[in-house]
């Protein structure tokens, strides 16, 4: 006698996905990350993505000024007034696309495009009298504000932000703040961070995970304490992907490569984990940067990424 064992693929539940890009590389001083959304879109998001039967309509871009047609400013916040104003805008584009049923699917451009994407995600929950959580997925902490950053760059400062430590323009989009309560923000794989950062880290009150913490306790064991602590009371959460938290070895095309970050393997059991849970609301990559990148490896590989966190599965 013969036994066939038949396999089939559990199926996905199919979400209406709006894809909104935002090239915007002022927050940082590498030029390229402009060129990330394009990137990604090269290599098949959408179509990648409706072949697991979901619904993806793209928004196209937010309109981004560039550094030739402005002037840094304040050296301790270079920007600051143009990426608060393409932040604000590209907020309300989330909140409208929430709004609508659809989830948010986020393209950048530097990682200061995280300001307006999780107040955008947070204000829709406030008008429903929910709380959000974060999940800050990157090889630095991003919470430095002008008086601790060592560079000026505003790509290190949307988790302050984020968290009412400043800058005070981007703190404030919607008019409030804390976006997400520190008891429901964690960041994951961080292994780069400023002297001065590790200070505004401890006066945050969010949970951090190190490389260390993934290399002693394991990818699984990290991922499910992150979404615990971030749905914890909250409606779901904010799931912000920086390309630099893999190893350069996977993902060299990014703004910042630190060694030492996710393998190919860990960075998609992260994924899977999260789609497993079945309540992120809203998805962001960035720091693609393809000017530096080997045949859009990195972009490739943020797709595939992508597709695990919207419940693609090996079997």
């Amino acid at each position: 006698m013969i036994l066939v064992m038949t396999l089939s693929s559990p199926s996905i539940a199919a979400k209406k996905i709006r894809v909104i890009g935002v090239p915007l590389d002022l927050g940082q001083s590498r030029r390229g990350v402009d060129m990330g959304p394009s990137a990604v879109r090269v290599a098949g998001l959408e179509a990648r993505l409706e072949e697991l039967g979901h619904v993806v309509e793209d928004a196209g871009n937010i309109a981004v000024s560039i550094p030739e047609q402005k002037k840094a400013g304040d050296p301790h916040a270079k920007y600051l007034k143009e990426i608060t104003a393409t932040c604000t805008k590209h907020a309300e584009l989330v909140l409208k696309t929430l709004e609508t049923g659809k989830v948010p699917l986020v393209l950048g451009g530097d990682h200061s495009v995280g300001a307006g994407t999780v107040s955008g995600v947070a204000e829709f929950h406030r008008r429903q009298n929910q709380k959000i959580g974060l999940i800050w997925i990157d090889a630095h902490t991003d919470i430095n504000t002008p008086d601790s950053s060592p560079s000026g760059n505003v790509h290190g400062m949307p988790l302050a932000a984020i968290m009412g430590l400043g800058p005070a323009d981007l703190t404030n989009i919607f008019n409030f703040s804390p976006k997400v309560a520190p008891e429901n923000c964690v960041l994951v794989g961080v292994r780069d961070i400023d002297a001065i950062e590790k200070e505004n880290v401890r006066r945050a009150g969010i949970d951090v995970f190190t490389m260390r913490d993934i290399d002693e306790r394991g990818m699984r064991t990290v991922m499910e304490e992150a979404l615990r602590i971030a749905g914890r009371e909250t409606a779901g959460y904010h799931v912000s992907l920086d390309m630099d938290w893999v190893d350069p070895e996977d993902a060299p095309g990014v703004g910042t490569p630190v060694r030492g970050g996710a393998t190919y393997r860990e960075a998609h059991l992260a994924m899977e984990i999260i789609a497993d849970h079945g309540r992120m609301l809203s998805f962001e990559i960035v720091e693609v940067n393809p000017v530096i990148d080997e045949h859009n490896r990195t972009a490739d590989l943020a797709v595939e990424l992508a597709l695990s966190a919207f419940g693609k599965k090996i079997l």
